[in-house]
């Protein structure tokens, strides 16, 4: 324990100043979306907690995690996101813990932990000098970890997190050198679910529903087409769409009466806060935030390349495709490039939850960042 001045000159300071650029960001959509003001300013407190808790982390070398602290740790996980299905369900979902005036959503900080055991695992088995992912048996071991938080988030009816959990696990295992007759068993296996989905919607929809709820059925048919129900199911992506659109190339200004200030963009402080910047700031606004996850995204990068050990290195590498995921699948909902699902704008949308999570997790990447050089007598 302890942040010694040789470890601080190899910290990121990029890094936290893109967090702070996000912040700024964050700040004004939530400000240009309808709600109060003090919805805004939560968030500011959010990202002063999320600071903290940053900076604690580095107090402590990243190894700590590779120890039997990870299983512990997914282990409560687990036991969270059981216990979260015998809620009360808040925007017709069991995701939330209500705790006084704070709403906690532990598949956030699932994350975290799916990354860190998946990680020690993979390390691990590189350590004794083999493949991270070898065998058959060693691949289904590794989805099985995944899997678990999987399934019990998709029971809380949250596609959109639970393909998040699948996105950080292809490229983790795409980083350990995954062999092609794997990948080759993984795709026959995802061709033939979706053969089997196609079969059953053709001639027994009744089943078929019992596996696709109808509400995530409707999102990718007006996803498609969302003036088939503009009035309805397509509301929100054609007044996206409108939104972003009349934006154009410098945006209406924060002071300007528009769709998002009076409501016109839904969840436009969360979900949809990409919207709300494309319109307040235009084409300019909403390319300069992509610079800023471009060049986050890059920095994480080359700190995996740069990881003294195996498993900095498959930390990082699932921060990367976690972070990649959520910003492609976001950003590129309110588009029409994507489905619309329920994952926020990492850094941008309000929530406690995430934001305390993301920043527990840049805590432990900058961690591996400032311990990347074995120093004499570590």
């Amino acid at each position: 324990m302890g942040l010694e001045k040789r470890y601080l000159k190899e910290l990121d300071w990029v890094i936290l100043a893109i967090l702070v650029c996000l912040g700024v960001f964050s700040y004004l959509g939530i400000s240009g979306s309808g709600k109060a003001p003090e919805v805004a300013m939560k968030q500011i407190i959010w990202y002063v907690v999320g600071f903290i808790i940053l900076f604690g982390t580095l107090l402590f070398d990243y190894r700590v995690y590779q120890g039997f602290v990870t299983y512990v740790a997914y282990g409560i996980g687990i036991v969270l996101l059981i216990g979260v299905l015998f809620t009360e369900p808040i925007y017709g979902a069991h995701s939330w813990y209500r705790i006084g005036p704070v709403l906690f959503q532990p598949s956030e900080p699932m994350k975290l932990f799916v990354i860190l055991t998946v990680a020690r695992m993979m390390a691990k088995q590189q350590e004794n000098h083999l493949r991270p992912v070898q065998t058959l048996p060693q691949l289904l071991t590794v989805c099985a970890v995944v899997g678990v938080p999987m399934l019990l988030i998709l029971k809380q009816s949250d596609l959109g997190t639970s393909m998040v959990y699948a996105g950080f696990l292809a490229t983790m295992l795409i980083v350990g050198g995954i062999r092609l007759r794997h990948v080759a068993l993984i795709g026959c296996c995802v061709g033939l679910f979706f053969a089997a989905m196609v079969l059953m919607y053709e001639y027994d929809q009744s089943l078929f529903f019992k596996i696709i709820k109808p509400y995530q059925w409707d999102r990718v048919v007006y996803w498609i087409d969302p003036y088939e129900d503009a009035k309805g199911s397509g509301f929100q992506l054609i007044q996206s769409l409108i939104a972003i659109g009349s934006g154009q190339l410098s945006g209406k200004g924060f002071t300007t009466a528009t769709q998002a200030s009076y409501g016109w963009v839904p969840v436009g402080e969360s979900d949809f806060i990409f919207t709300v910047l494309g319109e307040k700031m235009g084409f300019i606004g909403g390319g300069l935030l992509m610079i800023l996850f471009f060049l986050l995204i890059y920095r994480l990068i080359r700190i995996a390349m740069e990881a003294r050990d195996p498993f900095g290195t498959y930390i990082v590498a699932g921060v990367v495709g976690m972070l990649t995921f959520q910003v492609f699948e976001n950003i590129g909902m309110t588009i029409q490039l994507m489905p619309i699902t329920g994952i926020p704008l990492p850094f941008i949308s309000y929530g406690g939850s995430s934001i305390v999570t993301n920043f527990f997790i840049m805590g432990i990447v900058l961690n591996i960042g400032m311990r990347k050089k074995a120093l004499m007598f570590d």
